[in-house]
Formats: structure tokens, C-alpha cells, sequence
């Protein structure tokens, strides 16, 4: 890595920590991403619906609720072309780079935020340091700034290279909701991809170790379910009413227990629950956010068989209705070993890596599956790696932040496995 790309690499990730956005709504952040690929010089660059079609987006938040962040994009100055481009939520972007003849390869990374207040403690470095997110209600807390300045600087590295080929960067929005990965691997720029890198920084893995390929990401699926009952007085006519909260309560006790499977892992939670108007009226809608997890994908189709299931039986209990829908969802997708096994020997000779692993179980879930399911299903060869990276809170809390160190790693280890798989042609 050139010296130039070095020093800038702290002021671009913590420009994009401070004004994080939540998913279908990185409307700045997307025109930050254009502007610091304008500087960079690309040779096609694509920006939401130019870069997929809108119908294959999942999880797609209200009119209302994209609303104020378009405004505040605007109030912040984001060119008025640009935002007429991203209207109706169509965030993102995908870069290509082409220099001659040579494989196709393809590097995703994801840009949203989080729903969360951030740190105002003096001991939380971008709080000390003057970069704490300025929302207010969003944070990066899962590094996704940190994968957006990788991505950057690694498209600025393999330009400045001897690199032969394509590379597309595909700079993905929504994937805190799942809802973005589809999208981008149904798109064009996802045609005959030869090889495709996914990064993420964390997940429990010290400064100076490179997971060169998870394994056993899970398959999942959020999911929403309304109950619809009948409101009575509960004093004078209880015997009116049909209850949705009792259907809704029902349905939550029986859910978490839908019998595990002997195929392998299975999850199940609630994580939300918004029921009723008053203590003296009968409830008559109640809903609940939840989500289901599978080792693989079809062991997530039998936790929504089972989930949908439990659903109708506790709305026919109770004589209500039930609403059920499907938010988004995400297949497995596997590391290939010939592609990861690259990604371990380029990290094995990298000065900032201490401890190369080959493989790692994931345990959680990642849209980037798609891309990956589909750049296996036409031949080609796909890893998801982790760059190892000190923080001191889990991801998605208020005190989470990144050892800013492992920015320069996370490029390093990724143009220098781009270079050598095109290179190798494995």
C-alpha cells in the first residue's frame, strides 16, 4: 500500500462514522462513497437503481420512514441529481474497474447503520476523538465504516497495480436487515464473476488475526406477524373481546418452543412486541417482530414452517386473525477452500498479520450469501474472511469501535489475494 492511501484511511472511515444511517436510507453515505470513487477514478459507476433492480430489495422501509434521511441528505448538502437517483430508498453503489484482459472478481462490502444511541462516555475513542456519530439514534456498531474504507482502498490499490482484469466493488446497502444482498447478486454486475472476496472486521477476532474463510454462516429470516382480535370494554363486556394479546402471547411461549432439528443448529427469537392501547380495553392488534436461523437453508425453511405454524395456532386459540410476512431472508453460502486457502498464505506473509487461520465458524448470519450462492452456482469461486480486529465492546452496542491498525490490514490482505488470484487462476 502506498503511503498516500495510508494516511487517508483514518479520515475517510471516521467522516463515515459520523453520520451512519440504517438500512435503504444511507443517502449520504452513498453520496460520500460516490465522491471518494470519483476521486479514485473508476470505469463504471453505478448508483442505486443503475446498479440493480428495485423490485429485488427485501425488508424496504415506509415512504415515512425514509422521509426525514432523505431530508437531512439534502439539508446536507448532497447534490440534488444524485438524490434524485436514490429516491424511494434505492441506496448504494457498485464500482468497476477494468484493466485488460483477465478474470472477473468481485469484493463486497456492506454500508449501513445501526438503530442505536452511541457512547457518550470519555473513554469511547470516537466520543474522546470528536467522530461520535452526529444522528444521534444511529451508530456504526458493527464496523460496517471500517468495510466501506477497505472497500475504497482497495479498489485505489489494485488501480495503482499491475492487476490485469475486472474488479467490481459492490457497496451494499441494507444488510443489517438482510435486505440489500439479493439486489446486488441478481444485478448485472454479478454476471460471470469468477471470483468473489466478502470482508467483515471483528466478530471476536483480535488486531493481527485473518480468518481466510468463515464456515457454517446461518441461513435466516425475519418475519413480522400481526394479530387482529376484537376490542371490548375490559370491565363491563370482557366476554366481547377476542384478545390479540393473548393470541399474541400464546404464539411467543409456543415459538420458542418449536422442536430442534437433528440436521443441525437451529435459532429462534422474538425480539420485538408492540400490543394494545390501555389497561381497560380488550386488545384487538398486537404484533411481533421475530426471526428464525438454520445451519442450513433448508433447516431455515423448517423453523418458518414451524414458526408460521405456531403463528395460526395461537390466532385460532384466541379466534383471531393473523397477518404473517416475511421481511427478508438469506441462504448458507460456504467459504470454497481453494479460494480461502489463497487468502491464508497471501495473510501468512503480510507484517501487520500474527496469526493467519484457515477456517472459522461463523455461527451468525450474512446477505453476502447471495452473492456467494451465486457466483457458485455459475462456476465460480467465493470466501467470506474476517480481518481481525481489537474492539472493546460486542458488536451492535453503544461502546463498540474498531482498532483503526486493521483498516491497512484488511486492504492489504485483500488486494494482495486479488493480485494472486489472478495471478493463479485457481
Amino acid at each position: 500500500m502506498t503511503a498516500a492511501i495510508s494516511s487517508r484511511l483514518t479520515d475517510i472511515r471516521r467522516r463515515l462514522h459520523r453520520f451512519p444511517e440504517p438500512a435503504w436510507r444511507e443517502f449520504r453515505t452513498t453520496a460520500t462513497l460516490v465522491e471518494e470513487l470519483r476521486t479514485i477514478g473508476v470505469d463504471e459507476l453505478a448508483v442505486g437503481s443503475d446498479a440493480y433492480d428495485p423490485d429485488d430489495r427485501m425488508a424496504v422501509p415506509s415512504e415515512s420512514e425514509l422521509a426525514p434521511w432523505y431530508s437531512r441528505a439534502r439539508e446536507a448538502g448532497v447534490d440534488e441529481e444524485l438524490l434524485t437517483r436514490m429516491d424511494g430508498g434505492n441506496t448504494g453503489v457498485v464500482a468497476v474497474l477494468e484493466q485488460g484482459a483477465g478474470p472477473s472478481i468481485g469484493l463486497r462490502v456492506d454500508i449501513d447503520g445501526l438503530f442505536i444511541e452511541e457512547s457518550t462516555e470519555s473513554g469511547h475513542h470516537p466520543q474522546a476523538e470528536g467522530f461520535r456519530s452526529e444522528t444521534g439514534e444511529t451508530m456504526h456498531s458493527c464496523g460496517h465504516d471500517g468495510h466501506m474504507t477497505i472497500g475504497l482502498g482497495v479498489l485505489e490499490a489494485i488501480k495503482e497495480s499491475d492487476f490485469s482484469g475486472t474488479l467490481t466493488v459492490f457497496f451494499q446497502p441494507a444488510e443489517e436487515e438482510s435486505g440489500g444482498g439479493n439486489p446486488m447478486a441478481q444485478s448485472r454486475f454479478a454476471d460471470g464473476l469468477d471470483y468473489l472476496f466478502a470482508v467483515h472486521l471483528g466478530l471476536d477476532h483480535p488486531s493481527g488475526e485473518v480468518v481466510a474463510g468463515i464456515e457454517k454462516p446461518l441461513a435466516m429470516c425475519h418475519l413480522t406477524a400481526e394479530f387482529i382480535g376484537t376490542s371490548a370494554h375490559a370491565g363491563k363486556e370482557p366476554q366481547q373481546g377476542d384478545n390479540a394479546i393473548q393470541a399474541m402471547a400464546t404464539a411467543i411461549q409456543n415459538i420458542y418452543g418449536i422442536p430442534r432439528h437433528r440436521d443441525g443448529m437451529t435459532r429462534v427469537n422474538v425480539g420485538r412486541a408492540d400490543a394494545g392501547s390501555a389497561s381497560n380495553v380488550i386488545a384487538e392488534r398486537a404484533k411481533i417482530w421475530g426471526e428464525v436461523r438454520g445451519e442450513t437453508t433448508p433447516l431455515r425453511e423448517y423453523m418458518k414452517t414451524e414458526f408460521e405454524r405456531t403463528l395460526y395456532a395461537a390466532a385460532e386459540t384466541h379466534d383471531c386473525d393473523v397477518d404473517f410476512n416475511i421481511v427478508s431472508e438469506s441462504p448458507r453460502a460456504d467459504s470454497d477452500e481453494e479460494l480461502a486457502d489463497i487468502v491464508y498464505e497471501v495473510a501468512d506473509g503480510i507484517e501487520s498479520v500474527d496469526s493467519p487461520v484457515r477456517r472459522a465458524a461463523f455461527g451468525a448470519s450474512e446477505d453476502a450469501t447471495f452473492l456467494m450462492e451465486r457466483v457458485q452456482e455459475e462456476g465460480g469461486l467465493a470466501t467470506y474472511l474476517i480481518v481481525g480486529t481489537d474492539h472493546p465492546t460486542s458488536h451492535h452496542t453503544p461502546t463498540f469501535d474498531i482498532d483503526e491498525r486493521s483498516l491497512e490490514t484488511g486492504i492489504d490482505v485483500l488486494t494482495d489475494s486479488i493480485l494472486a488470484t489472478a495471478d493463479e487462476r485457481v
